[in-house]
């Protein structure tokens, strides 16, 4: 089952058409499909400019927490979510109490109005604080939902050669993006990224949870042991 503005260039279970800033399309969605869910990818995401900051973030992380909550009474034990962050996220544990203040509006709404009445909690940037709060809420809520059974992982990537890339390049420079490369020294594939996120998903990871897997050709251990520099983070 695909839910997602675009229909799928490939045959699917089912498609339902759905924008994640709107939780009525969403609700409607999940009715439609019906039945149990074993495993869910949360792939959809904004880049930031041309769209708000605020659309960004409830794409990103609110509206895609919100489907998470809706589909996990769907989910039986052993079933498992993964999440995708980006090593933009990279030092998120310095930024918990403005995460925290944030994850304590825990509705769709509360959330949504949160953000308009407080924009400078993104630091200027709805995407690299939904990874931030991405990495954050991963680790609480899936010490949650193990409870049940539902494992909950993110991963996240170095730059990726996806059609949003141009977007990033125009919003803060190639320079900046390419910083983050890592030593592998090239831009991630697509699939390079969709195989760790199965992997995480995959029974064969029962006993993983509540984790962040950095795949990103390298950054952060090189950043972390001082073999790079990066424009926009230190280790």
């Amino acid at each position: 089952h695909v839910l997602d503005l675009k229909e799928p260039p490939v045959n699917v279970a089912s498609y339902q058409a759905a924008d994640l800033r709107d939780p009525n399309a969403v609700a409607a969605a999940i009715d439609n499909i019906g039945g149990r869910i074993d495993a869910l990818f949360n792939a959809a995401g904004l880049p930031g400019p041309p769209f708000s900051e605020v659309d960004t973030m409830l794409v990103n992380f609110v509206g895609a927490r919100h489907l998470i909550e809706a589909l996990t009474p769907k989910m039986p034990e052993g079933s498992s979510v993964g999440m995708i962050a980006s090593a933009a996220a990279v030092g998120w544990q310095q930024n918990l109490t403005t995460i925290n203040d944030f994850l304590a509006n825990e509705t769709f709404e509360s959330a949504k109005t949160y953000l308009e009445k407080n924009p400078d909690v993104m630091g200027g940037s709805g995407y690299w604080f939904s990874k931030q709060v991405i990495n954050a809420w991963v680790g609480a809520k899936g010490a949650d939902l193990i409870r049940q059974g539902i494992r909950l992982n993110c991963i996240n990537p170095g730059p990726t050669a996806t059609p949003m890339m141009p977007q990033f390049h125009a919003a803060v420079g190639k320079d900046l993006v390419d910083s983050a490369m890592g030593p592998i020294g090239r831009y991630s594939q697509p699939a390079e990224q969709a195989w760790p996120l199965v992997m995480l998903n995959s029974p064969r990871m029962s006993y993983v949870t509540c984790e962040q897997l950095w795949t990103d050709g390298g950054f952060l251990g090189a950043l972390t042991m001082g073999k790079l520099q990066a424009g926009f983070a230190e280790a």
